[in-house]
């Protein structure tokens, strides 16, 4: 990871609500949407059971259509949680106003033991 990535991500962190892979969990079996913003290789790979994929490069193209309520709790998780920060920082700029990223992504997931599909 470039030192200009990592202090992006950094910066949009700040601005993001970060939540646990065990709070995620929670969140998803009260309705949360989780958003899966890693590359179709990475999902085809294995993923967080349930979670919807739209990827880093889409999610802006394509959340409308997949969460149309502003609303609507949405968690967004990557590889470790640097992708889904900005992503969520991308959401909340669109006007999503319940948007976490999962601090740690899809591995901190996998630790706990969530499942995964």
């Amino acid at each position: 990871m470039g030192i200009r990535f990592k202090q992006l991500a950094e910066d949009a962190k700040t601005r993001v609500k970060e939540v646990s892979a065990a709070e995620a969990g929670k969140q998803q079996a009260q309705g949360a949407v989780l958003v899966d913003v890693r590359e179709s290789e990475e999902f085809a790979a294995g993923h967080a059971k349930d979670a919807i994929h739209l990827s880093k490069g889409v999610i802006e193209l394509r959340i409308e259509d997949a969460v149309p309520n502003v609303a609507t709790p949405i968690v967004l998780y990557c590889g470790g949680g640097s992708r889904s920060a900005l992503a969520a920082e991308s959401l909340q700029k669109m006007g999503y106003t319940n948007v976490a990223s999962m601090a740690g992504g899809f591995r901190a997931w996998t630790n706990e033991g969530l499942p995964t599909s």
